[in-house]
């Protein structure tokens, strides 16, 4: 087919050969199955993201850094120029999270090369060759429910051990891949987890443990509806809590049993912290729609 135009400036590059079909289209990107000389890869082009909410960009972007002062403070003030920065930030973040996780052993898709918005990378792959499905295209028998949910928490937690929380996991940016076996012996299905670009920094982000609890209880809820078992689990806050420990790493063993603290709550040191939050986050807004000095 012919190189869309964002993809035309790869292709001048060298980067891509030709580009075969377009594989999906979301909210957020478009993905193409190209092929780079021997090889087969899809390419990510990403759109503007105007579907996100304000609320929904600061739970996420919060504390991501930005290295040059003239773009931070652009995208403080909201201009043109800022949005424009912002939305950079927000797609190389889920290269810099790819990079970072594959190096960490996770189980996501190898990236290749990140180019003019346009992220190249492996594409993921069922038995006969083709794309591999999403989770919520796929049908388990309760033991492969069990087994690919123990693999997914196991992912979970390899990520948060490289200071990354997904952000966004569920059945419908999970891969479905098909690894080939050793010769003589058959390959398996593992899941491949996609869809980066809300990434948190887990000791940086006051809403990662929040995200961390809801993207394991999606894979419960999920899982679940095959192994009504894993309903009763509760790992979320069992590794969120060895992870504040220090006591978390690839090898912990986890129980699915969570003991939760049974004492009384106190409402008048709740609500004065939701003040003193309200307070601040006023004075910060004042701060920054002062003029310079």
């Amino acid at each position: 087919m012919k190189a869309p135009p964002r993809l035309q400036t790869l292709v001048d590059e060298g980067l891509i050969d030709t580009v075969v079909r377009q594989l999906m289209s979301g909210k957020e990107a478009m993905v193409f199955v190209v092929r780079c000389g021997d090889e087969t890869r899809c390419a990510k082009i990403y759109k503007e993201a105007t579907h996100r909410s304000f609320r929904q960009a600061v739970d996420y972007t919060e504390n991501r850094k930005v290295k040059n002062s003239r773009s931070a403070r652009a995208m403080a003030k909201g201009s043109k120029f800022g949005r424009q920065e912002q939305e950079a930030a927000w797609q190389s973040a889920e290269v810099d999270a790819l990079y970072r996780l594959a190096a960490a052993g996770v189980r996501v898709p190898q990236p290749y090369n990140f180019f003019d918005g346009v992220l190249l990378m492996e594409l993921v792959t069922d038995a006969q060759g083709d794309a591999a499905p999403r989770l919520n295209d796929v049908s388990f028998t309760p033991a492969q429910a069990v087994q690919h949910h123990a693999t997914l928490i196991a992912e979970v937690v390899r990520m948060l051990c490289a200071g990354v929380v997904h952000g966004d996991l569920s059945e419908f940016n999970i891969l479905l891949a098909h690894l080939p076996g050793e010769a003589g012996t058959e390959g398996v299905d593992e899941p491949v987890i996609i869809d980066l670009p809300q990434a948190v920094d887990a000791a940086g982000n006051n809403h990662a443990q929040r995200m961390l609890l809801r993207d394991v209880g999606n894979l419960r809820d999920f899982f679940g509806q095959f192994a009504p078992v894993l309903l009763k689990t509760d790992y979320g806050p069992e590794i969120w809590s060895l992870y504040q420990a220090g006591l978390l790493d690839n090898e912990t063993v986890l129980t699915g049993r969570f003991e939760r603290a049974k004492a009384d709550v106190d409402m008048t040191a709740v609500l004065r912290e939701i003040e003193d939050a309200r307070a601040e986050d006023a004075a910060r807004r004042l701060r920054m729609a002062l003029p310079p000095a």
